[in-house]
């Protein structure tokens, strides 16, 4: 198993083992795409508190976010995605490529679906007690989101998201690689700020209703 520590209060990049040695129903949905990122998100909780960060997951958009930083990157990828026609309709799920959905066993495919995202982009594909799975394609990918909720070594709980690629040809690998610093050093760290706030929000009013 990974020894891979994570700060459960401000998030942080985790080895892909940490992905991949869980027994997670996504990975048989998956086989061909590429493992992006991993990361802890700072959401410690209880066992029961997958829920909560799915309602908090559920309610979030990157292009309208609070950030600054995450609202600037992400209106201009969409305004440069609108210049260079990378993502229209005829490029999406079930156009482009399939949907994932139609990857799914019985069991998934009967069972709740979860919500899609605020925006609209991303389409949800399966709901279990401790894994969420949505998908958005365009020009460029097609990208399936992973949240989970995992025990913690000191025997609590805390989120955890993975990026599953597939980028399309060899634009889509350049796109992918070119957008990587982007992603790493100004989006994430700042929409993981923002997260650890909103978390210790919803917590307290839990708290505070239960009291």
């Amino acid at each position: 198993m990974s020894t891979a520590t994570a700060d459960v209060r401000t998030g942080t990049r985790l080895p892909k083992a940490a992905h991949r040695e869980q027994p997670w129903r996504i990975h048989e949905l998956t086989p061909d795409f590429e493992l992006e990122d991993v990361w802890s998100l700072p959401t410690p909780g209880g066992p029961d508190d997958f829920p909560l960060l799915l309602q908090m997951n559920s309610g979030a958009d990157a292009y309208n976010h609070p950030s600054l930083v995450v609202r600037t990157m992400m209106n201009l990828r969409w305004r440069l995605g609108a210049l260079l026609g990378w993502d229209g309709d005829a490029d999406g799920v079930g156009q482009r490529v399939p949907s994932m959905r139609d990857r799914l066993p019985q069991d998934l495919r009967d069972g709740p679906r979860g919500h899609e995202s605020k925006n609209g982009l991303f389409q949800p594909l399966y709901l279990t007690d401790t894994e969420f799975a949505d998908e958005y394609a365009n020009k460029t990918v097609h990208l399936v989101g992973h949240i989970s909720w995992v025990r913690t070594p000191d025997g609590g709980y805390r989120g955890q998201m993975a990026m599953l690629v597939k980028p399309n040809g060899r634009f889509g690998s350049l796109y992918m690689k070119a957008i990587k610093p982007f992603r790493y050093y100004l989006v994430y760290p700042a929409l993981m700020r923002s997260m650890a706030g909103d978390w210790r929000r919803l917590k307290a009013e839990q708290i505070g209703a239960a009291a």
